[in-house]
């Protein structure tokens, strides 16, 4: 019987052939490649939404670690950013007036609401509508007599106008809705057409007030430029300058992206208790490790009314339409740039 012939198997301690070696690296450098590749795709590039959002949490936890990494390695926080918004981006303008703008304090002293605003004169205001009103119209012009001191109403009509009041606040009504306010100066102008809109009366308002007779405080927010300036000053001129301060009456003037935003609202002050937590260390029971702490809180009321004024045109003197000289008028080519603004 011959012999089989052992075949010779090669130790299991044996170190691979060069050509295996180096397979074996080439695969693992692929691997990793195609590691790197994956973690590379950008969360908008997944088109799968569950591991779309996956990879999204799993970047924004990975990128508040290098956050918070970077803050203790420098020994303090980092600089809050301030974000980027339409109203801090907006393109200069060199109308923007300025504190120590000499020509303009000297404009202030020679306009037309210099008398009021230095109380040589009490305002008076005279609100009247259109020919037709209807609608919403009378109970808005109830609601901003009660938000105007020293206002009458008089019906439209073509008798003479007396001299002794100071403005003119016509209230336009298209199809049984107020849209329009026209404010004129007497007996010198200007004339200001505002274009109203979002009107919410004050029975609309969820958990209105009632105001009061006092004269309310008055806060003109954000008018920057020469125009914006302006018109603040006319709507100054509609209030008395001596506000009574028992009443917790405030009427807002907010400018906004050259929307002027009214609000109307009663304030009042309160003590609160406030639970702390207790800085002794040796307190055992949970009362004593909290302490009370008295603050002062504002509350607001709002008692209405509230709307929207878009500046149209202002124009020189009182209102006159042939041929009135127009200080600014608004044009629909103005609107082309969402970073232009004009108050």
């Amino acid at each position: 019987m011959a012999k089989e012939k052992k075949r010779k198997q090669p130790p299991t301690d044996a170190a691979p052939p060069p050509g295996d070696e180096r397979e074996g690296r080439s695969e693992r450098k692929g691997k990793k490649a195609r590691k790197e590749k994956a973690e590379a795709i950008l969360p908008s590039q997944i088109k799968n939404k569950d591991k779309r959002r996956e990879v999204h949490a799993k970047l924004k936890r990975e990128k508040k670690a290098q956050k918070r990494a970077l803050a203790r390695e420098r020994g303090q926080p980092p600089e809050r950013q301030v974000p980027r918004t339409i109203e801090n981006t907006r393109e200069p303008d060199e109308t923007v007036c300025r504190p120590d703008d000499q020509e303009l304090f000297a404009g202030n002293d020679a306009d037309e609401f210099n008398a009021v605003l230095k109380q040589h004169i009490t305002p008076k205001i005279l609100i009247t509508t259109c020919r037709f009103n209807s609608g919403r119209g009378p109970a808005f012009i109830d609601e901003l007599m009660q938000v105007i001191p020293n206002s009458h109403y008089i019906k439209r009509g073509t008798y003479e106008l007396k001299k002794d009041f100071t403005s003119l606040i016509v209230v336009h009504t298209n199809r049984r809705e107020p849209d329009a306010l026209l404010i004129i100066g007497l007996p010198d102008g200007p004339t200001a057409h505002f274009k109203l809109s979002k009107l919410v009366l004050r029975k609309d308002i969820k958990n209105h007030g009632n105001p009061t007779s006092h004269k309310p405080e008055l806060v003109l927010n954000n008018f920057t430029t020469r125009l914006g300036h302006r018109v603040g000053r006319m709507m100054q001129s509609l209030f008395p300058q001596d506000p009574n301060f028992r009443g917790r009456r405030v009427v807002t003037f907010h400018n906004q992206r050259d929307y002027i935003f009214f609000r109307h609202h009663r304030y009042i002050f309160e003590t609160k208790e406030k639970k702390v937590a207790s800085k002794d260390k040796k307190a055992k029971t949970s009362e004593s490790k909290t302490e009370s702490e008295k603050q002062v809180i504002c509350r607001l009321q709002e008692c209405g009314p509230r709307f929207v004024l878009k500046l149209l045109t202002l124009q020189h003197g009182t209102f006159d339409t042939k041929s009135g000289e127009y200080e600014w008028v608004h044009k629909p080519d103005m609107d082309t740039s969402r970073r232009r603004f004009f108050l």
